[in-house]
Formats: C-alpha cells, sequence, structure tokens
C-alpha cells in the first residue's frame, strides 16, 4: 500500500517507517525537521533510504494537500511535543498539531483522495491523573493537586468523596480525559477531531493513546522531550537528572518497538477502526528509578537530585490497562524495561547530546511553572 507518514523523520515515527518499508509498503515521510528535535534541522542520518522524503510543515495546507496524494493510509504522528513548553508556547502547539490535524482533515473531506485508513497518535497526557483505588469507594477519579497542598510536599492524593488515601491503579479507556496543559488539550484534540471526521465520512480511523515512550533515536538535545532522554542527556554529560516532587511520582515506560507493533496492527485489523486504545507497558515505574537504572547502566556513579520542587499541571500516577489493545487487536508488549534501557544506552554513547535543561528549567521557572 502507499502510506504517508506525517512527522515520519522522528522518533517513533522513523521506526514506523522502517517497519512498514520491511513490510513492502510504499511509505512517504512528511516531515518539517524542526530543529529542537532535528539538530541543525538537518535529516537525520537513520532516516530510511527506501521512503520517500517530503519536506513540509503540517500547517501548510498546500504542501501537505500535495504530500497527500495517491496516498491509502496516514500515520498521522506529526505533532509538538513538550508539556511544559506548551504552557508558554501556546499559539505554536496549538497551530501545529490541532491547525495542522485541521488541515489534514480538510484535505481527506474536501478533496479527492485514496486514503482508506486513517491511524492518529494520541496521548495518555489527555487522562490527566490516572484510576485510583479508594478502600471505602472504589474505583475513583481524582481532581489535580493543589499549589497549596504540593508547596507542603504533601505529593499524594485522596478520595474525593471520603477524603481518605488512595493507591493508583490500572487506567482504562474508559477514564473521562482530563487534560491539564495546552500540549494535552491539542493531543485530545487531534484524536477526538480525527475519530470524529473518519466516522462522519466512513474513514476507517484509530487512535492510539501513548504512554511514557523511549528508546533510540529519542532527541538528547531537547530539554521537553521523555524524562527518559532527559536524564540520559544529563548523565551522558556528568551531570546530575533533576527529579521533581520526591522521585516516587511513577508513570508507564514502553519501548519504541512495542509502539511500531500498535500501530502496524491498528492499520491491518479491521476490529481497530473507530475504536480509541492505551499502548503502555502496563506497569508503573518510579521516576527516580529511570535515573537510577540509568546512571547504572552507564557506568557512572551519579545519583539524583530529588529537588522536592513542582511543576504545575503535572500528575501524580498514570499507567495502562492494556486489555482493550491486548484483547482486540492481540497486541502484547515485548521489550522489558530492563532491556529496553540497555538498547537505549548502547544508542546513547554515540549519539549528540548537548544538556539543556538548565535552560529549560529556568524558563519555566521564571514563568512561574515551576
Amino acid at each position: 500500500m502507499k502510506i504517508l507518514v506525517t512527522g515520519g523523520a522522528g522518533f517513533i515515527a522513523s521506526f514506523l517507517v522502517d517497519e512498514l518499508v520491511k513490510k513492502g509498503h510504499s511509505v512517504r515521510i512528511f516531515d518539517s525537521l524542526d530543529p529542537q528535535v532535528h539538530i541543525g534541522g538537518r535529516k537525520p542520518d537513520y532516516l530510511n533510504v527506501n521512503a520517500e522524503f517530503i519536506h513540509g510543515d503540517v500547517r501548510d495546507y498546500d504542501a501537505l494537500k500535495s504530500a497527500t496524494k495517491d496516498m491509502e493510509v496516514v500515520f498521522h504522528e506529526a505533532a509538538a511535543v513538550g508539556v511544559g513548553q506548551s504552557q508558554y508556547k501556546i499559539k505554536h502547539y496549538v497551530d501545529v498539531n490541532t491547525g495542522g490535524t485541521a488541515n489534514l482533515l480538510d484535505i481527506l473531506v474536501n478533496t479527492k483522495n485514496k486514503v482508506k485508513k486513517l491511524v492518529v497518535a494520541a496521548s495518555m497526557s489527555s487522562y490527566g491523573e490516572g484510576y485510583y483505588n479508594c478502600k471505602k469507594c472504589g474505583r475513583v477519579t481524582v481532581e489535580l493537586r493543589t499549589e497549596e497542598q504540593m508547596a507542603k510536599c504533601d505529593w499524594e492524593l485522596n478520595c474525593p468523596h471520603c477524603k481518605g488515601k488512595v493507591t493508583p491503579m490500572p487506567t482504562d479507556e474508559t477514564k473521562p480525559l482530563a487534560s491539564n496543559s495546552i500540549y494535552a488539550i491539542t493531543k485530545k484534540d487531534q484524536e477526538e477531531m480525527c475519530l470524529n471526521i473518519g466516522k462522519a465520512y466512513k474513514i476507517p480511523t484509530v487512535a492510539l493513546r501513548y504512554f511514557n515512550a523511549y528508546g533510540p533515536r529519542q532527541s538528547l538535545s531537547n530539554p521537553y522531550t521523555g524524562v527518559a532522554a532527559i536524564f540520559m542527556s544529563r548523565i551522558k554529560n556528568d551531570n546530575t537528572p533533576v527529579v521533581y516532587e520526591d522521585g516516587m511520582q511513577s508513570r508507564d515506560f514502553v519501548s519504541v518497538h512495542d509502539i511500531v507493533s500498535a500501530n502496524i496492527l491498528a492499520m491491518e485489523k479491521d476490529e481497530a477502526n473507530y475504536e480509541m486504545f492505551n499502548v503502555g507497558f502496563g506497569k508503573p515505574i518510579a521516576i527516580k528509578d529511570i535515573a537510577l537504572v540509568l546512571a547504572k547502566l552507564y557506568g557512572k556513579d551519579i545519583k539524583p537530585e530529588i529537588s522536592n520542587k513542582f511543576r504545575q499541571g503535572d500528575v501524580r500516577y498514570c499507567y495502562s490497562d492494556i486489555t482493550k489493545i491486548k484483547t482486540k487487536l492481540g497486541f502484547e508488549p515485548k521489550v522489558s524495561f530492563e532491556d529496553g534501557m540497555k538498547e537505549l544506552i548502547a544508542w546513547a554513547r554515540t549519539a549528540k547530546a548537548e544538556d539543556k535543561f538548565e535552560e529549560a528549567a529556568q524558563e519555566l521557572k521564571k514563568r512561574g511553572l515551576v
């Protein structure tokens, strides 16, 4: 099939391109080569030479329209990524994520094309806090912690009904979305817009809610990328990883290779049509443990700095229930956290890493976001 991958030069999408080419598909990459992700705005060395490359921006309607011509499947991976940065680069994030998706959908609806399937990269960030269990009240949804609570270093959450302590539990797709950053809102936009138009115009559409992705090719010089890459950049440059709160907040880390597998299943299986799916490993890992594991595997005696500071909008716990994607599509994550971290370390030894964490942290602090 002829397949368009927007953002196809990026971390996750480039691995998807590789797999699609390997499977014999004709693949077209459409990517703006954002300098924040791609140093110097240059094409990365890993870009698949057997895929067609078009340098273009999803905000450019005509360029995107041209790239969509003759395509049968679209993987919409293009997005500006970064929770903290989205809180002050508001127009940029909305223009790229929401506006770019609007361009794509307008093209699919109002121009002649051959697209018969759309898969969109959604995000776990749109959930806000995950599901929690209260011994008295059962499964509950909770509000974000207040600044007053966080200022007291009172990190845990309470039941909204009985005010008792709650414990995190797997979050499935039934949880109402409660976006708490511009980034999360725009990812919610992407998901809901694509599913809405897909259903209205009978274009089979699938939304995949990625949890915390990690792996090779993740930009080590982008201070707004995933936490594993940020920590890796710090460690590689002999700097201490900085951990917010007490470090016990947890996330669900899933290898880029497993995310690619989920995308292939979403494309190939009709059971995926018009559905949204969590794509995670299904296991929570404390943030401070990420820093400890990376330092150990990298062979450096570097301990994380537990800052006891907090960022506005951060959630405490969120990890995936992947029952739905397992049952409907046969997805099964195969890359263990330890093996995935070893792969990240091996790749990072040869990758360029400009440590820009302090610069980003100061920007957030200046704006009162930390």
